[in-house]
């Protein structure tokens, strides 16, 4: 069996590829997603009966990210051509 370092190919000291960050991103939104759509279907951890108007403010300020996230991601908006 060859030594792979002495070729480079050592995987320890590889340099990431884009596919490899790309991949790696991905599955950071993915988690993301999936934390988010269970937060969501708990009602983000509120109980009808103690929504106030900072749970609404809350929920306002992520719906507004969230907006500017899909419209960078579907090239709307803002970051419409």
């Amino acid at each position: 069996m060859l030594n792979e370092s002495a070729h480079g190919d050592n995987n320890m000291s590889r340099k990431p590829t884009a596919l490899d960050t790309f991949m790696a991103r991905k599955a950071e939104i993915d988690e993301a997603l999936a934390r988010l759509q269970a937060l969501s279907d708990d009602h983000f951890n509120t109980h009808p009966d103690e929504i106030n108007w900072g749970h609404a403010g809350s929920l306002g300020y992520i719906a507004e990210k969230l907006k500017e996230l899909t419209d960078f991601a579907f090239q709307e908006g803002e970051y419409a051509e």
